[in-house]
């Protein structure tokens, strides 16, 4: 049996380890193919901890760490840069934005329910907060990609489901590595956006 536990800053430093791990484990996945490395990782999740209104949500298995998913100001996160004009080319100002950064659950337990529950905290976190805006940005990858698995499903209608809507507009560039390349490029990500109650 899973559970999940939503941790405040100030409990959030002892799980990133664990945290860093999940991501380079599912980022590695399709459609991010990220070819992450340990000590990036725990650069920049050790940034993530340093807001007071950062959330963390863990989820067990016993005390197996097996998934994670974050939530912070966008105002407190390392590429506000890049984020805020895009969010801004939408309509949004960084003050009004809760930030959800990564979602990350390892394969064998996808599909219990446990994405809409972190969801469900985060919305949670941001409301607590003062925030009635949430938003996350996604990696575009074409259809045509060759990587791209036979049995993938995109989450654009889970998420269109929960009330966030595609925000076409959005769209801020990363650079990473890509699996099985040996220098970074650039990737667009763009951003869904939700008005909370």
């Amino acid at each position: 049996m899973v559970q999940l536990e939503r941790l405040a800053a100030d409990d959030i430093e002892r799980h990133l380890g664990a945290l860093a791990a999940l991501r380079i484990a599912v980022f590695r996945e399709y459609p991010y193919l990220y070819d992450g490395t340990l000590a990036y990782e725990e650069r920049y999740v050790r940034g993530f901890a340093g807001s007071p209104a950062s959330t963390l949500i863990v989820a067990r298995d016993g005390e197996r760490v097996v998934g994670a998913s974050t939530a912070m100001p966008l105002t407190a996160h390392g590429d506000t840069d890049v984020m805020v004009p895009a969010l801004a080319r939408a309509g949004y100002t960084a003050e009004r934005v809760y930030y959800f950064g990564e979602s990350v659950l390892l394969a064998a337990y996808r599909g219990q329910g446990i994405g809409h529950r972190f969801f469900d905290l985060r919305e949670d976190a941001a409301r607590e907060h003062g925030f009635r805006v949430a938003a996350f940005c996604a990696v575009e990858r074409g259809e045509d990609d060759p990587r791209r698995p036979p049995d993938y499903v995109p989450h654009d209608a889970f998420w269109t489901k929960r009330g966030y809507v595609r925000q076409p507009e959005a769209v801020a560039h990363f650079r990473w590595t890509d699996v099985g390349e040996r220098d970074e490029s650039q990737k667009p990500m763009v951003f869904w956006t939700k008005e909370l109650a």
